[in-house]
């Protein structure tokens, strides 16, 4: 029973880092994600890098769902990843509505994130 909710957990936060994946396409869908004008190119291409390493993040969380040796290594990573923007937008004080939105995404991520790490503990 822990492995299946410990999966069903790791897919849902795998598809929460993932999302942020259709940035790669361009600017447009980056403004509809955070709410900021990406037409400077530099800035363009480091978000567009963020995007792909989001989704990198995404489909390690949810191949971690159906291969245990992996799952270790998946709750350093999403921890790693949500737990950061989180810190570093509160760092940077009052996030517009749409970081805002992506923090508490991320604080919910960990909250599941952590129920899982508890499972996994659990189950032994």
């Amino acid at each position: 029973m822990y492995s299946i909710a410990i999966g069903v957990i790791l897919v849902l936060t795998g598809l929460l880092n993932a999302y942020p994946a259709i940035g790669m396409s361009g600017p447009r869908q980056l403004r509809g994600l955070y709410g900021l004008d990406f037409s400077e190119p530099n800035l363009l291409t480091l978000m567009q890098h963020r995007a792909v390493m989001l989704g990198l993040i995404g489909l390690f969380l949810i191949a971690a769902a159906f291969r245990r040796e992996l799952q270790p290594a998946a709750f350093v990573l999403g921890f790693a990843s949500m737990l950061s923007f989180v810190v570093f937008a509160r760092l940077q004080g009052d996030p517009n509505p749409l970081i805002a939105r992506v923090v508490v995404v991320d604080i919910a991520g960990s909250v599941l994130l952590f129920a899982a790490l508890v499972l996994y503990w659990l189950r032994g």
